[in-house]
């Protein structure tokens, strides 16, 4: 534990109000003399410091934020603040590698596992002129949708304090609800950023596969991993994914060859406009609905339901695809590749040169650990690693593999088909057929996502309304809807969700969020690494 020091003084400017900022709000501050970029990093600094404790969104802080922002200043001063993310505080998931900061996946066997260098894409945001505040909590190496893991304990939901925030990316989701950063990073390998998108009234998109490097983050599935940012605004999704993607091709990651020419070096935001939704043609996929009556399930329904109503009503032609290839359990079940691919991504992550640190060097290794004298160090969620223990004795060199690769290709092709025949511009359906699950379930039940995973299509996640308010949700819980597109369509994509999103605003602030948190004279923001007391009953750190 060590404490940072952040110097409240404000001169003669106006005090930066953090809640809800944007990289435009801020850039107009900084540009106009309003405020200093200390004034904006320290602002978001003491809603952590002081509003983490309603979510537990944080696992840690990077002790280099303010002075990043005292060199941002200097070239402010002299009029070469020309980044695109200029001074923009942002968060990172616990899954991407960081020199400055461990990179745990929320594991207590990772907790001293220490990177040498960035990732790329981190290398990407910080070259734009980001500023990275910390780390954000996940669902313990990625691998469930609850977001409670043994080093950052449980991620709660910032509209229902009973509830999880989706996940795996569930801290970020949660973090960004709370405007503890303008965007954060996530990563997707089923449902992993448009779940906690969806569940915390937020943006996000997981792009094309391949569109953006992967190299440097913890793996889980060579086939459907992907990164990508979560945010309050479209233009904000945009921006970030225009600096991630800058990477271009990575040799370390070989998907990253498959981007065409004409999605190399696209300026997402600058490209950034309305589509005609008179023009515009999309695909409701039935099949992703559970119409079944009931307090979890009806909200869902009944906020889709009247999202496609404003939308014909705008002009937009809503076609019905009543397909039975469409059925997420299903192709979860027989599709999904990460039990065959986890142990040798994980070895290769946990092998290389560039991880420093005290940390396993295999797979077996890291579960080996939880056995170990003195306690395990894994969250003991048996669903969570029913695959995990399949992995350790499959393979991509596995018959059946084959066999699902096979299968894969037929359903990309099969919804290839469906855009063809129905001339669709995009599919719609919800992202969760019930609202996002309490704290203490075995699994995020219900969700969609999967078959953008093993399509590698590109996915923009967008808030399309909320459930009744209770007495533990005052505003009511979030439910978000997927746009799912054809690969390297992400432009497209994108001017869609514009479209969407000025049509009204959806998106409410949690009710605590509102609250105005003043820097003062001098505060003192502690590291919140590590981070184990929030864990539930149900959730027992112990042998896996």
């Amino acid at each position: 534990m060590f404490l940072l020091l952040v110097s409240g003084a404000q001169s003669q400017r106006t005090p930066f109000d953090a809640r809800e900022a944007t990289i435009g709000s801020i850039h107009h501050s900084l540009f106009s003399g309003l405020n200093s970029c200390q004034d904006v990093v320290s602002s978001f600094l003491a809603r952590i410091e002081k509003l983490n404790f309603h979510v537990n969104a944080i696992i840690t802080l990077d002790k280099n934020a303010l002075c990043e922002a005292v060199i941002l200043d200097e070239q402010l001063g002299i009029g070469n603040a020309t980044q695109s993310l200029f001074c923009i505080p942002i968060l990172l998931k616990d899954n991407y590698d960081t020199a400055d900061m461990p990179t745990t996946g929320g594991n207590l066997a990772l907790a001293q596992s220490q990177p040498l260098i960035d990732a790329p894409s981190v290398s990407a945001l910080r070259r734009a002129g980001a500023i990275v505040l910390g780390k954000t909590n996940l669902h313990e190496l990625a691998l469930e949708g609850l977001s409670v893991s043994s080093l950052g304990a449980q991620t709660v939901n910032p509209y229902d304090s009973t509830r999880t925030p989706g996940g795996s990316s569930g801290g970020s989701g949660a973090a960004i609800a709370a405007s503890f950063a303008v965007f954060a990073t996530g990563t997707d390998t089923v449902n992993s950023l448009r779940s906690p998108a969806s569940a915390n009234s937020l943006f996000s998109i997981r792009p094309t596969r391949g569109l953006i490097s992967r190299t440097g983050v913890i793996p889980i599935s060579y086939k459907q991993d992907a990164l990508g940012p979560i945010a309050r605004t479209i233009e904000d999704v945009a921006a970030a994914l225009t600096v991630m993607a800058d990477v271009g091709f990575d040799p370390s990651d070989n998907t990253t060859a498959l981007i065409p020419p004409s999605s190399v070096g696209v300026n997402y935001l600058a490209s950034l406009r309305a589509f005609p939704l008179e023009t515009l043609r999309l695909g409701l996929i039935t099949t992703f609905f559970n119409r079944t009556a009931g307090s979890e399930t009806t909200p869902v329904s009944s906020a889709m339901d009247n999202m496609v109503m404003r939308l014909r009503a705008a002009g937009v032609t809503v076609v019905p695809i009543t397909s039975s290839i469409y059925n997420s359990s299903a192709i979860l079940a027989v599709y999904d590749t990460q039990r065959y691919e986890y142990q040798e991504s994980m070895d290769a992550y946990l092998s290389q040169p560039s991880l420093g640190g005290s940390h396993p060097s295999s797979l077996k290794e890291l579960y080996a650990a939880n056995s170990s004298k003195g306690g395990g160090k894994f969250l003991v969620i048996p669903s969570q690693y029913e695959y995990v223990t399949t992995s350790l004795a499959s393979s991509p060199a596995n018959s059946t593999y084959s066999t699902v690769q096979c299968g894969i290709r037929n359903l990309t092709l099969a919804l290839q088909e469906t855009f063809r025949q129905n001339d669709l511009d995009a599919l719609i359906y919800p992202e969760q057929i019930n609202l996002v699950v309490k704290i203490g379930w075995p699994s995020q039940s219900g969700r969609n996502g999967i078959l953008a995973a093993v399509t590698g299509s590109p996915v923009v996640t967008i808030p399309v309304g909320f459930s009744n308010a209770t007495t533990s949700a005052l505003v009511g819980v979030p439910i978000g809807m997927e746009l799912l597109g054809q690969p390297w369509s992400e432009q497209k994509l994108l001017n869609i969700a514009r479209a969407i999103e000025m049509l009204g605003t959806v998106r409410i602030a949690p009710r605590w969020a509102n609250e105005i948190v003043e820097v003062g004279n001098m505060t003192r923001v502690p590291v919140l690494y590590p981070n184990t007391g929030n864990i539930p009953k149900q959730y027992p750190v112990g042998v896996l």
